[in-house]
């Protein structure tokens, strides 16, 4: 099994980090698993309905203050 990829998109304002995210999801095979993190205010609401959209799988989620960490496993 390889690594998850690494997306920071910490200090990023709505839609940044979830454009980051749809943008690694482009270059990247069915299954391969994201960890990102962002402490935008609006990132897990956009990040759950992102992933209802797209049909990727919010496989984590943990909030520390306004830090998430959220894993997602992409879509086949």
């Amino acid at each position: 099994m390889t690594e998850p990829i690494q997306i920071d998109a910490r200090g990023k304002k709505c839609p940044r980090p979830i454009i980051e995210l749809a943008k690694a999801r482009r270059r990247l095979e069915p299954g391969t698993v994201i960890e990102i993190q962002a402490d935008d205010l609006a990132f897990e609401v956009d990040l759950r309905a992102w992933c209802e959209t797209t049909g990727n799988e919010l496989s984590a989620l943990e909030r520390d203050g306004q830090l998430v960490r959220a894993q997602v496993t992409l879509a086949k």
